[in-house]
């Protein structure tokens, strides 16, 4: 169990940002943050990662007591691709700070935070999506996720790609909607659209930062993109659906993600949760506090998902 004296280093190595906080218990010492990278199953990944989070942590407050750290906790993109490399990651960053680490999946860490280790479901809504539910024998049941060609469905990629299909749909004669206007502060006129996605450098991250456009359209009584929300919702309980496997006659969920960050979309999912029998519970932490828990306790459920290297791991 963990010290409330000892320090770690946690990070969030994402396809989007990495975060780095340095922590003595629950007291956050020291964060930073900077861009993201693919992930750690790309050639030379391990290397990526493990260069890309030193910088991060050059970049802490000085004066910081990193150089007595006892232990690293990392959630990583692309974990779930490739175990060795993984593992590869884990020899790396023990080696250089001289004390055991562990590296896991953002979404193992999301589930771990959400739920501080204990068996259940975990729906996190991002620029992808995906359900997460580890039973009690710690096995890993999951659903969606599959990126942004075969899945990742009611995500906020997909909530802005729909946006902005309508918004070229009304341009052709279709149903007519505000995100039309909306569209007007990416480009002056929606024939441009198509062109004005090729240019970006991803894509997938471009039409999820519409979401928040068509989630204030829907929030404002625009039909279609109420629509466009509403299925969202259903294509995400069928999600949490898949997930929980009908093995719990009283399946709980826990949210988590930046388009669950709006109020107006989390009631709406709740809603169609609870229409199929699914409670909505408050999320007790984050992939950061997913990954302090990998960092400083052993024997977790999750065990078998958590790529560890280094000596004298706490009990």
């Amino acid at each position: 169990m963990e010290s409330p004296n000892e320090v770690i280093l946690v990070a969030d190595v994402g396809k989007s940002r990495c975060r780095v906080e340095l922590r003595r218990g629950d007291e956050l010492l020291g964060a930073a943050d900077q861009h993201g990278f693919p992930g750690v199953h790309v050639d030379n990944g391990p290397t990526q990662a493990f260069d890309l989070l030193l910088e991060t942590v050059s970049l802490l407050p000085p004066g910081l007591p990193v150089s007595t750290l006892t232990g690293i906790g990392a959630a990583v993109a692309g974990v779930e691709a490739s175990a060795e490399k993984s593992r590869e990651l884990a020899t790396m960053l023990s080696q250089r700070f001289g004390v055991p680490a562990a590296v896991l999946s953002d979404a193992t860490a999301a589930q771990l935070g959400a739920l501080q280790g204990a068996p259940g479901t975990t729906l996190i809504v991002g620029t992808g999506a995906v359900a997460f539910r580890f039973d009690q024998a710690g096995i890993l049941h999951r659903a969606d996720g599959w990126g942004p060609y075969l899945g990742d469905q009611g995500s906020g990629r997909w909530i802005g790609q729909r946006g902005l299909q309508a918004v070229l749909e009304a341009h052709d004669g279709g149903p007519s909607t505000s995100l039309s206007a909306a569209a007007g502060a990416l480009v002056e006129s929606p024939e441009q659209l198509p062109g004005w996605l090729a240019e970006q450098e991803n894509p997938y991250r471009a039409m999820a930062r519409f979401a928040p456009l068509v989630l204030h359209a829907a929030e404002a009584g625009d039909a279609v993109a109420h629509e466009i929300i509403g299925q969202a919702c259903r294509i995400l309980t069928r999600t949490v659906q898949l997930a929980s496997g009908g093995e719990d006659a009283s399946p709980r969920v826990a949210l988590l993600g930046g388009v669950v960050s709006s109020e107006f979309f989390a009631e709406l999912l709740r809603k169609s949760l609870a229409s199929a029998g699914i409670e909505v519970v408050a999320p007790l932490g984050d992939g950061l506090d997913g990954a302090a828990l990998a960092a400083t306790r052993r024997g977790l459920i999750q065990e078998r998902y958590i790529h560890r290297d280094g000596t004298n791991w706490p009990d």
